[in-house]
């Protein structure tokens, strides 16, 4: 199938967001649900921001929780008890289950879909666009033309960087970086980003800093309202990376696969697993850590290849009914949490013998 230029979805996909808003009572309780990395809380602080200069009189951000599937039922139940008129969710896939059936729902996303769910829905995807925006450059392409968020675009360029890199080839990013400097940017992302990945996993602080600041140097300096708390955890997955850097891959004997075991309270596996896609770009490497949740291996799989698509390769193994969150993402990363044993079941799929599962 072939890419649909960005420039060319983008005006369907900005319509469809301005039918779904006029379509709802600006006195309903929206929920906007997102994820809780850098790109996650800035999409959802962009609408958290944006939707109130629309009118609307109740806007709730919840981030999803440490280890949630945003199609779980104990998600489900968290929203529904906030009692929402209208959901938007963003940066967390679509799936054909749907989050809240009944509820009318916007999905704001770039990941591969694992469905379409039914309903009252509006999906807006960026996966089958080039380029792929991040989430946060779609919320804000989607809300720009209905209401002034210029003073806003640093929101979107933080979680732009945080998933796509300083690179990213947004068309606002390099005058958004002119306007703010790279260096604070950078600092910011690196401070949302150190939240979840400490131990603490405290997305709250980086949230309400989203939330209300006005900058990016002032989302990294003001320690009033927790920037301080923001570097501590920076500190803290700094040392755990550099624990976790000496750990060395085990190779599979059937396929381009490098395994790298962790155990880290910390979310440090998505990093290790970057760090040694650059190292190894023939493979796809999975960094798998046994301390981040209780019985659960969590691990994140990353590749160079373009000829991998790590979802689908995940995806075509069988690991029993666990897989809520498990093989979702993008073509060249992907991951997900499972109990130990199937986790074997995907180790023994990729060909890695019994050295593996220690």
């Amino acid at each position: 199938m072939c890419a649909l230029p960005l420039q060319t979805a983008l005006p369907a996909a900005r319509e469809a967001t301005r039918t779904f808003l006029n379509a709802l009572s600006p006195a309903g309780r929206v929920v906007v649900f997102c994820h809780f990395d850098a790109d996650g809380l800035s999409a959802g602080a962009l609408f958290g921001r944006a939707l109130p200069r629309l009118g609307f009189q109740d806007v709730r951000v919840v981030p999803s929780g440490r280890g949630e599937s945003a199609f779980s039922e104990g998600a489900r139940a968290r929203l529904a008890a906030l009692g929402p008129a209208a959901l938007v969710v963003t940066d967390l896939g679509v799936n054909g289950r749907g989050v809240l059936p009944d509820v009318p729902t916007l999905y704001v996303d770039h990941h591969q879909p694992g469905g379409m769910p039914g309903g009252n829905v509006t999906v807006v995807s960026g996966y089958p666009w080039d380029p792929i925006p991040a989430s946060a450059w779609l919320a804000h392409d989607l809300l720009s033309p209905l209401t002034d968020i210029e003073d806003l675009g640093w929101i979107g360029a933080v979680g732009t960087i945080g998933d796509l890199g300083d690179g990213a080839p947004w068309d606002l990013l390099p005058a958004i970086k002119k306007r703010y400097t790279a260096k604070w940017l950078k600092e910011a992302v690196a401070l949302v980003n150190a939240a979840r990945r400490a131990s603490a996993f405290d997305i709250d602080t980086p949230l309400k800093l989203l939330l209300t600041a006005d900058g990016p140097k002032d989302l990294a300096t003001d320690d009033e309202h927790g920037a301080d708390r923001l570097r501590a955890y920076r500190a803290e997955v700094g040392a755990e990376l550099a624990v976790a850097r000496r750990a060395a891959p085990t190779f599979s004997a059937t396929g381009p696969y490098a395994l790298v075991r962790l155990h880290s309270g910390a979310q440090i596996h998505p990093l290790i697993a970057q760090q040694w896609r650059g190292r190894l770009p023939g493979h796809a490497v999975i960094a798998a850590n046994t301390g981040y949740l209780p019985g659960t291996v969590a691990f994140s799989m990353r590749t160079a290849r373009a000829d991998l698509n790590l979802p689908a390769i995940l995806q075509a193994i069988d690991v029993g009914d666990t897989a809520e969150s498990y093989g979702h993402g993008h073509d060249q990363a992907s991951g997900g949490q499972l109990p130990p044993s199937a986790f074997d079941r995907v180790l023994d799929a990729l060909g890695f013998g019994a050295v593996a599962r220690e």
